[in-house]
């Protein structure tokens, strides 16, 4: 029994095993959601289909795989203890240091004994007679739980092409996200996370780039670009919001490219010259570049020659074919909903979140989505997520779930989920947010465009990470304001004989 039905009188004993919450997912999110719940006294099971914790980490470990964010900020921020004890041995780590770092965060917080690892959960099916889910997974078990947590990340579904003869292919396959098994930093910590933007520090300066001469916005741009990481688009503040600013930091990059690249139809098609710089994740060049300078490295342009099919040994663009031993599948994922989708989720009516989602992502808030009671997800879409620091994103939901289970429990309220019209009204202030930036100028992942047939709708919210926080702290100071909620049943006395 768990601890919320014993509060509440109810039992499931005849029903299967049943917990306060269900987790799915173990990577950074789902390990620091079971954490919380945990000093709530709350039962937790966490389900995770591979085969240690670490999320993306576990899965993305392909050659030369690191964060794009330094690493004392790509890290937990709720232990102190734990900041002090790890040390980072890079300013950006490499894949196998942050899957050793939260394996080191399983272990040190006792953590595994509440997750099931390769173990996929197949379907969800909220039961409106008893304000509960039902909880299915790869080997057959179901169990029931008041809530459910979708920590699934934003970048687990790994996109695999639909190639002519890709099945014929005699030469080992890979996708990168599915690789073979083989300063004061407190304040800076709380600026990342109230202030900041994107949740990653770097100090945001009162001009423009139009503001400065020639000379000196060179100068900036060279010294940023010499210190590296995403923070270049940071160099000025209106690199984002207005196109003739952008054009310069997109000038600069393409004459930096040009400058390393010696082939100059190389460096071109290298180039950012169809999408606003910075409206695609950025490219952080640790000799990114320099290796197209290698005679055994050869790009190929597939808008302009695209991949006729993959034979049994040769890729064949444009008539011409390239013998290979090994294909790498690059294409990325099904970002911010494809892990999401993979899972047959079913709210009140029996409607799928499939179904509501055809047409786009509607959320409130990034948190939940009308219809699906007791369903939260972590950094979904109508978040700041994937445009922010995700270390950052994950506890602030993390924080802000567990919050709002202690208020449900401690008032004795059973069910709770988005109103359709704040839900509404959310999709709608994301969409004019974003569109008042040069980011949905760009065919991006971060508008589905990577994946044929989705609907193009910027996912992710742009209004920043500390104004996005305030957002919801204020829905959660008005009694949750925008949500709607049920009391318990409270069991009915005998009438005395």
């Amino acid at each position: 029994m768990s601890a919320l039905q014993s509060a509440s009188g109810k039992s499931h004993a005849a029903n299967p095993k049943t917990y306060d919450v269900v987790v799915v997912g173990a990577g950074f999110a789902g390990m620091y959601m079971l954490h919380r719940l945990r000093r709530l006294g709350l039962s937790v099971r966490v389900y995770e289909q591979g085969g240690d914790v670490g999320g993306t980490w576990y899965w993305n470990r392909y050659p030369g795989a690191r964060c794009d964010v330094e690493s004392m900020q790509y890290s937990y921020s709720f232990s102190d203890e734990l900041q002090q004890e790890w040390d980072w041995s890079e300013r950006y780590a490499p894949q196998p240091e942050i899957l050793k770092y939260a394996n080191h965060v399983a272990d040190r917080f006792k953590l595994r004994p509440d997750i099931a690892l390769n173990t996929r959960v197949d379907r969800a099916s909220f039961d409106e007679s008893g304000n509960t889910w039902s909880v299915t997974t790869s080997d057959g078990s179901t169990v029931t739980a008041k809530y459910v947590v979708l920590a699934t990340g934003c970048l687990s579904n790994a996109r695999m092409p639909d190639i002519k003869g890709l099945a014929d292919f005699k030469g080992k396959v890979y996708h990168t996200g599915h690789w073979p098994h083989r300063a004061n930093y407190p304040e800076i910590r709380r600026f990342a996370r109230e202030e900041a933007r994107n949740g990653i520090y770097t100090e945001m300066p009162d001009r423009g780039a139009l503001d400065d001469g020639d000379n000196e916005r060179r100068a900036r741009y060279e010294s940023r670009w010499a210190y590296g990481g995403l923070t270049f688009m940071a160099v000025y503040n209106d690199l984002a919001l207005h196109k003739p600013a952008n054009d310069t930091a997109a000038d600069f990059v393409r004459a930096k490219i040009a400058e390393i690249v010696k082939d100059p139809q190389t460096a071109k098609l290298l180039q950012p010259n169809n999408h606003p710089i910075g409206s695609k994740r950025i490219c952080v060049d640790t000799d990114y570049f320099a290796t197209f300078n290698r005679p055994n490295v050869t790009l190929v342009d597939i808008r302009s020659n695209p991949i006729e099919e993959i034979l049994p040994n040769a890729v064949r663009t444009a008539g011409k074919d390239y013998e290979v031993d090994a294909l790498v599948l690059a294409t990325g994922f099904d970002a911010m909903t494809g892990s999401v989708a993979k899972i047959d989720i079913r709210g009140r009516n029996g409607q799928t979140l499939n179904q509501k989602w055809a047409e786009g992502p509607k959320t409130y808030l990034g948190l939940m989505s009308a219809g699906f009671p007791n369903l939260f997800i972590i950094t979904g879409p109508g978040s700041p997520s994937v445009l922010s620091n995700m270390m950052v994103s994950i506890e602030q939901h993390v924080d802000w779930i567990t919050d709002c289970i202690a208020h449900l429990r401690d008032r004795g309220l059973d069910t709770m989920e988005a109103d359709k019209q704040a839900e509404d009204s959310w999709v709608a202030h994301v969409n004019e947010v974003a569109h008042t930036t040069l980011y949905p100028q760009a065919n991006s992942w971060y508008m589905g465009a990577n994946i044929p047939g989705k609907p193009q709708i910027f996912m992710p919210y742009i209004g920043g990470v500390g104004v996005y926080r305030q957002i919801c702290n204020n829905v959660a100071a008005k009694g949750y304001k925008g949500f709607a909620m049920t009391a318990a049943e409270q069991p009915q006395k005998m009438a005395a004989s």
